[in-house]
């Protein structure tokens, strides 16, 4: 691990359908001297842009080339198929890829499922990106498969989703260069395990350290005697135990010396 950049902010890159915004909340929080900057990149992109540098870590799609980054898997997203509301698969709750069989299904030069061999018929060209394969979607042109992340961020009310239960998945991962594994990586990297400002596998915060590094407050010397004081029972205490039925005795006294009313 190296040490702390002069970088006046930390740099994250995340691909499409990632949704950032609670790590960045918790990182404003806890290093508020340290501004986070977003950047935007496409799946394809993403690997370039951490091994040039123009991002410190990214959210990225796996796999990943493990020789060059390291990578914390995060999630694997439901494979989803695209389709106009009025389509009959919009009618059922999922469906397999052999639903598919007959039905022409894009395969976008964006696509970011690593398919052995797409379901349903191929279209006569494949889209540019998945943007372009939805708006032909919602042409009924064809249908589209893609993680749900993706089909959520391409909403339309004109169309809908359904789980394809038997396609791959694709996996989110936050992922950086290995030999560039800085301090402010590592905080980030405990951002988004969700550890503490206290965490001992983190680095701490000034006040973190600061409130560590206080002594503890020490136990008062309690020694045997706490144990040994009169009236707490045992031989040493029958004194302290006559003198209670002393004084219950002297309270009986007392009631039966008040005056009755007459």
């Amino acid at each position: 691990m190296t040490g702390s950049q002069d970088t006046p902010s930390f740099r994250l890159a995340y691909v499409p359908g990632v949704t950032p915004a609670k790590w960045v909340r918790i990182w404003e929080e806890r290093f508020p001297e340290i501004p986070l900057t977003l950047h935007s990149v496409t799946a394809a992109e993403a690997p370039d842009v951490l091994r040039v540098g123009d991002a410190d870590a990214g959210f990225v799609r796996l796999p990943v080339d493990r020789t060059v980054f390291s990578a914390i898997p995060l999630y694997t997203e439901t494979t989803v198929v695209v389709v106009p509301k009025d389509h009959v698969i919009s009618a059922v709750d999922e469906v397999t890829a052999e639903d598919l069989a007959d039905e022409v299904v894009f395969h976008p030069l964006d696509d970011v499922i690593d398919w052995e061999r797409p379901p349903g018929q191929p279209a006569f060209e494949r889209p540019a990106t998945t943007a372009d394969a939805v708006e032909l979607v919602a042409a009924n042109v064809g249908l589209l498969v893609v993680p749900q992340s993706l089909a959520r961020l391409h909403h339309r009310k004109d169309l809908t989703y359904r789980p394809l239960v038997d396609a791959p998945q694709s996996s989110i991962a936050l992922s950086w260069p290995e030999d560039a594994t800085t301090d402010q990586v590592e905080d980030f990297i405990g951002v988004v395990r969700g550890r503490t400002v206290n965490s001992t596998r983190g680095r701490m915060t000034s006040e973190a350290s600061a409130a560590k590094d206080q002594p503890k407050r020490g136990r008062p010397e309690s020694g045997g005697s706490a144990r040994r004081q009169p009236g707490a029972g045992g031989r040493s205490g029958r004194g302290g135990s006559g003198g209670a039925k002393g004084a219950k005795g002297g309270a009986k006294g007392t009631r039966r010396g008040k005056p009755r009313n007459r």
